[in-house]
């Protein structure tokens, strides 16, 4: 895999996840207390901080062939879950996920709880929230740095693309002080379980010491094959929209 193909795919999974974590820091900052919120955030992003570096020589230190179907499995159990809500959204027999209904839904609780602060946090509730939200969506973050980073022995470029995204999607979301409701979450989510399900696909087959024909390159087939398999069960599901499954 390209150092570009590789930061991509990290940068469209994290840009996903950080989305998610947006919303709830949004909530919570609107509806409560910015700093306390603010503070939450960063207090989370710090010890995802220190989870990575921490994990990642860890990791790095394990065999190749080991590694490799370890991850490979997680991966495709991980992009098999994001494939297949991408498809049943795409086929009308799960409800889209929207950004913007999840927002008003935390708005709604953040402004019902009680008050309070802590020390130097103003809003305790405020602070556990975007926290806890952080966290939460940032822990699949340090899981898809480790292991694309580790298992192609380039973790600066897979945690370079993982920070790219977590910017871009924060300073959208300064900039706008909304959810990213318009961002096409589940064209994102079935690019992203396609490319997580292939590499977990191809990955895990060379854990077992099995080779593709043509190393690497055999990606170029794998991923389009999966897409390709993943649009036609959408379009097979679609037909049944209404019906029981």
């Amino acid at each position: 895999m390209s150092a570009w193909v590789l930061f991509l795919t990290v940068f469209l999974a994290c840009a996903v996840e950080a989305v998610e974590a947006l919303t709830v820091v949004l909530a919570a900052g609107t509806a409560r207390h910015w700093g306390s919120a603010l503070q939450g955030m960063f207090a989370a992003l710090a010890l995802l901080a220190v989870t990575v570096a921490a994990l990642g020589p860890a990791v790095g230190s394990i065999p190749l062939a080991p590694l490799r179907l370890v991850v490979g499995a997680l991966l495709l159990v991980f992009g098999l879950q994001w494939l297949r809500k991408a498809i049943l959204r795409g086929s009308g027999h799960k409800a889209l996920h929207d950004e913007d209904r999840a927002y008003r839904r935390e708005l709604a609780a953040a402004q019902a709880a009680g008050t309070g602060g802590r020390g130097r946090v103003h809003d305790w509730y405020a602070f556990t929230v975007a926290f806890k939200g952080t966290f939460l969506e940032g822990l699949e973050v340090a899981f898809i740095v480790v292991t694309f980073g580790a298992n192609q022995h380039d973790l600066p470029v897979a945690a370079l693309g993982a920070a790219a995204a977590v910017a871009v999607v924060a300073a959208l979301g300064v900039a706008v002080r909304a959810p990213l409701a318009r961002v096409p979450e589940n064209t994102v989510k079935f690019v992203v379980g396609t490319m997580l399900t292939s590499f977990g696909l191809f990955w895990a087959t060379e854990g077992t010491d099995a080779h593709w024909p043509g190393g690497d390159a055999a990606l170029l087939a794998v991923v389009p094959a999966t897409a390709l398999l993943a649009l036609a069960c959408t379009g097979l599901l679609r037909r049944t929209e209404g019906r029981p499954l």
